[in-house]
């Protein structure tokens, strides 16, 4: 093998372990080993390029590989930790009892059954904080068994636990246990805050939150340099889409004057892709496997989000100077429509009163973790509404061309006139 080839093996390598660090930021052994061999045997490169480009800590040993990602904004709900099966989003219950669960975890034994992890959160559920605060839980009931259940699976997929024996679908039933073992090393790299939860003394959620993930402020020119490329490529690889309105004006200047060179290391180490508008930057992902939420999508929720974002792409192509709030009423209706069009194709019960309801927050929950609509404030006795975002002009239809068949004849196979 020559030495232009070999360099291009190990650039490829590299590249492909720090895909795998960007799409599962904490990673312990098991089904995926080679993707974390891999990052072991980069781990030196890796571990550079990030503290450079984006600040994040890398550690990488035996047993797993954790990226302790720093957020660029803390107001983005749209990455909910999510039920390992059904997919739905934690609620605040899920999440309290994750929190309750890791605390259990870190003063158990080096096995737990998930009896006795349940004991362990009813005793820090009674914390009368969190009484007062009207969180409570008796876990007799199956659904609160299930909440147990789903934060149990989130950590058996983060490899924090890993089942031994049993199943929780007996516990569920009250008619068995499950034996884990707990794997400390994993455990200990949950949590990625900037500063330690129990040195933040701020009583309100917001300002607990700005507490924890605000980072020290550099006194030199160079240093504030490195700190803004360095925001600026974080939120390149974590957003779907950076607007430069969402920019700080120190932000979008800086940006400005150094997008070729900051767009070119992300594209050189990740292989993404900077597709560069008047609005903003998408370094978007040629295989799709960077993403949690697809677009287009087949089955019947796909394309309920596909025609909804045609629908708002049109709206947004008739005025693009001013986009106008598009009340949520009128997109029901359109969903209705749509549903009644395509009832052959889409799933059962579609057509059914209320249904367009569902089908729309699913839809819209794609559209707003795409960066592609915007949530619109009500105003007192207002309408809920949303507004598209510059980004979603990918999704219109644009009007059919019709060529002059003598002047094109040998240029047919190149089109068919209607294109996204």
């Amino acid at each position: 093998m020559t030495a232009d080839a070999l360099a291009e093996e190990t650039r490829s390598a590299r590249r492909k372990a720090l895909r795998a660090l960007l799409s599962r930021p904490l990673r312990a052994a098991g089904a995926d080993d080679e993707e974390l061999r891999l990052i072991r045997r980069h781990a030196a490169e890796l571990r550079a390029w990030l503290a450079a480009e984006t600040g994040w800590r890398l550690i990488v040993d035996s047993d797993s590989a954790r990226l302790f990602k720093a957020v660029a904004a803390t107001g983005d709900d749209t990455y909910p930790a999510r039920d390992a099966r059904s997919r739905a989003p934690f609620g605040r219950r899920r999440y309290v009892l994750l929190c309750l669960a890791l605390s259990v975890l870190e003063a158990a034994d080096a096995q737990i059954t998930l009896g006795r992890l349940a004991e362990g959160v009813l005793v820090a559920a009674s914390d009368p904080a969190l009484t007062d605060a009207g969180i409570v839980f008796t876990l007799g009931r199956r659904d609160e068994r299930s909440d147990l259940v789903a934060v149990v699976r989130l950590l058996l997929s983060l490899g924090v636990l890993r089942r031994v024996a049993g199943d929780e679908e007996a516990y569920l039933a009250a008619n068995g246990d499950v034996l884990y073992d707990v794997r400390r090393r994993v455990l200990a790299t949950m949590l990625t805050g900037a500063r330690g939860p129990s040195t933040v003394e701020a009583a309100d959620f917001e300002t607990r939150l700005t507490d924890l993930t605000t980072e020290p402020v550099p006194d030199t020119e160079d240093l504030r340099n490195r700190a803004l490329r360095q925001r600026l490529t974080r939120r390149l690889l974590d957003e779907p889409v950076v607007y430069y309105d969402e920019l700080t004006d120190e932000e979008r200047a800086y940006l400005a004057s150094q997008r070729p060179f900051i767009t070119r290391r992300i594209e050189d180490a990740t292989g993404l892709v900077a597709e560069v508008r008047a609005e903003g930057i998408a370094m978007v992902d040629p295989e799709d496997e960077l993403t949690d939420v697809r677009m287009p999508e087949q089955r019947t929720d796909g394309h309920v989000t596909l025609l909804v974002a045609e629908y708002l792409a049109e709206r947004l192509a008739a005025d693009p100077t001013i986009p106008r709030p598009v009340p949520l009423s009128r997109l029901r209706q359109h969903v209705r429509e749509q549903a009644a069009a395509h009832v052959s194709y889409w799933r059962k019960g579609v057509t059914d009163p209320g249904a367009e309801q569902e089908l729309l927050d699913t839809a819209l929950g794609k559209l707003r973790a795409l960066r592609l609509v915007a949530d619109v404030p009500v105003e007192p006795g207002g309408a809920p509404a949303v507004v598209a975002r510059p980004a979603i002009a990918r999704y219109a239809i644009d009007a059919p061309t019709i060529r002059d068949r003598d002047a094109h004849r040998g240029d047919r196979r190149k089109g068919k006139g209607i294109r996204r």
